[in-house]
Formats: structure tokens, C-alpha cells, sequence
């Protein structure tokens, strides 16, 4: 096994070990959401609606850039 091969294993690793830390953002922006998300509701039922597409935007945004992250580690 030559070097270059050695150092690109080791790229590869080192990638992947950074988006699985990165994962931990997202991971507690989401719970994060969802239970602000879900006292909201138990504190103000009839605005329960609203409170609902609030949570879902926000939680498509929060995995978005995951997936963003995920894309580019990888890409890189």
C-alpha cells in the first residue's frame, strides 16, 4: 500500500467522522423544534394550526442543511 493510498483512506475516514459529528447539530436542532413545537400546542391549542406548519418549515430547514452536509462530505 503505497502512501497516496494510505492518505486517502484516511481522507475518506476522516470525512466520514466529521459529518457524523455534524450530525449532532441537527439531531438537537430537531428535538429542539419539536418539543418548543409541541409545549406551544399544549399552551395554546386553538393556535395548534399554525404552530404546526411553523414546526415543519422549520424542520425542513434543519435537514436540509444536514443533507447539504452530507452531500459535501462526500463531495469533498
Amino acid at each position: 500500500m503505497s502512501a497516496l493510498e494510505t492518505l486517502a483512506a484516511v481522507e475518506g475516514s476522516v470525512n466520514t467522522i466529521g459529518f457524523g459529528l455534524a450530525a449532532i447539530g441537527p439531531g438537537v436542532g430537531v428535538g429542539i423544534v419539536f418539543g418548543n413545537g409541541v409545549q406551544a400546542m399544549a399552551r395554546q391549542p386553538e393556535a395548534a394550526g399554525l404552530i404546526r406548519t411553523n414546526m415543519l418549515l422549520g424542520f425542513a430547514v434543519i435537514e436540509a442543511l444536514a443533507l447539504m452536509g452530507f452531500v459535501l462530505a462526500f463531495a469533498i
